[in-house]
């Protein structure tokens, strides 16, 4: 199988880069292909702009999705986006590593997906949900929360953790076409003992290992 771990978080000693170095040393001591993205050690910049591209359909005004589709004709994206999206095409399996902030993907991680979920190349026409571009991939949010697992059921003061999750599943990753795993969610770690951020380590190991054989989940419709 092959594996594209796509990771955010701004300090290499935590517990999300734990997860990042798990999985990637997981998967390929499996046998899986695993390529990654590091988006903080590769300074990946989120501010989209003419600086996506290497064309210009219109100079006088700028519209990000006609020149994301002029430049899906032209071949012309720039090196740093054409790298990322040739690795999402590549994968069968993409799993996003990342802290939840404000009930979403920290800023580089959602800039990330501006920049990269072109219109043209990625999605478009009728190329969204079940007949989208990555139909047949599947996707796996792998994530930590600042609070613990009982604010983020239905009726908690945070409300469903799928509801939480479910403009990143459905909006962005079922949008462009992938199948959604479970997330692995980790509550809290800052709280938790070394011992039981190992052992948190751990299932999640295990579960990949046996991830090719599990099946999707259903996110819902709003």
């Amino acid at each position: 199988m092959k594996v594209f771990v796509v990771y955010w978080h701004p300090e290499p000693q935590s517990f999300n880069s734990a997860m990042f170095r798990t999985a990637c040393e997981m998967l390929a001591g499996a046998g899986h292909e695993v390529k990654t993205s590091d988006l903080h050690e590769m300074h990946f910049d989120p501010v989209s702009g003419r600086n996506n591209f290497t064309t210009v359909k219109d100079p006088n005004y700028f519209k990000q999705q006609i020149e994301e589709m002029h430049a899906t004709e032209m071949n012309s994206f720039s090196a740093e986006i054409e790298s990322e999206m040739e690795k999402i095409e590549w994968c069968d399996l993409m799993i996003w590593q990342f802290p939840l902030w404000w009930f979403g993907l920290p800023a580089v991680l959602k800039g990330w997906v501006d920049r990269i979920f072109a219109m043209g190349r990625i999605y478009g026409g009728d190329r969204i949900y079940e007949g989208g571009v990555f139909r047949g991939k599947r996707a796996l949010l792998s994530l930590t929360t600042g609070g613990p697992e009982n604010a983020y059921r239905k009726g908690a003061f945070n409300g469903d953790i799928a509801g939480v999750l479910r403009p990143i599943h459905r909006g962005m990753l079922q949008f462009v076409g992938f199948d959604i795993m479970a997330p692995q969610i980790v509550y809290g770690p800052v709280r938790m003992t070394d011992e039981q951020r190992k052992q948190h380590l751990a299932t999640y190991a295990t579960r990949l290992q046996r991830i090719a054989h599990e099946s999707p989940i259903d996110v819902g419709i709003y």
